[in-house]
């Protein structure tokens, strides 16, 4: 079974976190079920960028983004070449170590 270790972020997982997914699973529901409440603003339909990860290592093994989430990247804060919405981040057999950034944009929370 592969593990996912979540990086120490400040509010979310202060200690950082080793968890154990499921093949198939997607990064977000590996966080949440966990207890790391990654926002993720339209629900996990692949609509905002809430849910931004940063894969430092293991990114190879995710199946390729498609042009909806590459899409939605180029909004995302802090965007890097190793970015992924972690809803549309799919672990396959090895294991990942994510960070989720400090910051993300929320357009709803944002203009309220």
């Amino acid at each position: 079974m592969p593990q996912i270790i979540f990086l120490p972020h400040p509010e979310l997982c202060p200690d950082g976190a080793v968890t154990e997914a499921e093949n198939g699973e997607s990064v977000l529901d590996v966080a949440l079920k966990n207890g790391i409440d990654i926002e993720h603003a339209c629900e996990k339909s692949c609509a905002c960028t809430t849910c931004h990860v940063i894969v430092r290592e293991g990114f190879d093994s995710l199946a390729e983004s498609d042009e909806l989430e590459d899409d939605m990247l180029d909004k995302a804060w802090g965007l890097e070449a190793e970015s992924r919405l972690s809803c549309q981040a799919f672990v396959k057999d090895e294991d990942l170590v994510v960070e989720i950034p400090k910051y993300t944009i929320n357009m709803v929370s944002e203009n309220h």
